[in-house]
């Protein structure tokens, strides 16, 4: 197996993209309520904290806190991806070396992380996040995208609910309550 070059910081705070094989599946957002249950499953065995995540049709970004002595992001990947794996009916296109590793088709091997360096950091990445509907074109005003921790953070009077409104290039980042 490939060992991949990645930083390993106990406790740390790290942005990751997840991405469907198939871009233009509608898995994600078809199949939340299994996504769910899933990161369930993963938090119940080892835990982490979501500072802030949205679920796209073929996609996700999040943004995990991992507990003090504790790095291992991959292992919780890994058990996240088998899961939902496990839990979501058969049918995708499978290439042939997926298929000789007995593997579904359903996610793409790698994912992205980055290693949350400061607040400013880790506020331009929570603002990525929560406006990435509006980037991908599925809806005008972050409020209106049902699978994002956007919601939560309006709840809290930290974002305010007309936040990241597609008006153009004025996007209201960096701006909260």
């Amino acid at each position: 197996m490939t060992n991949y070059r990645r930083t390993y910081v106990p406790g740390a705070t790290w942005f990751f993209t997840i991405n469907l094989a198939e871009r233009r599946s509608r898995l994600l957002v078809d199949r939340v309520d299994e996504l769910r249950q899933a990161l369930r499953y993963v938090r119940t065995r080892h835990p982490f904290q979501i500072d802030a995540m949205v679920v796209l049709p073929d996609h996700l970004h999040a943004i995990w806190t991992l507990p003090p002595g504790d790095s291992d992001y991959p292992l919780r990947w890994r058990l996240f991806k088998t899961w939902l794996s496990r839990h979501v009916p058969q049918g995708e296109l499978r290439r042939a070396s997926r298929v000789d590793k007995s593997e579904r088709g359903i996610w793409q091997r790698r994912y992205w992380e980055h290693l949350i360096r400061n607040e400013a950091d880790l506020h331009s990445h929570i603002d990525y996040i929560h406006f990435n509907p509006v980037k991908h074109g599925h809806v005008l005003r972050t409020v209106d995208w049902p699978h994002s921790t956007f919601h939560r953070y309006v709840a809290k009077g930290i974002l305010s609910a007309d936040w990241g409104i597609a008006l153009g290039r004025d996007v209201g980042f960096g701006e909260r309550t």
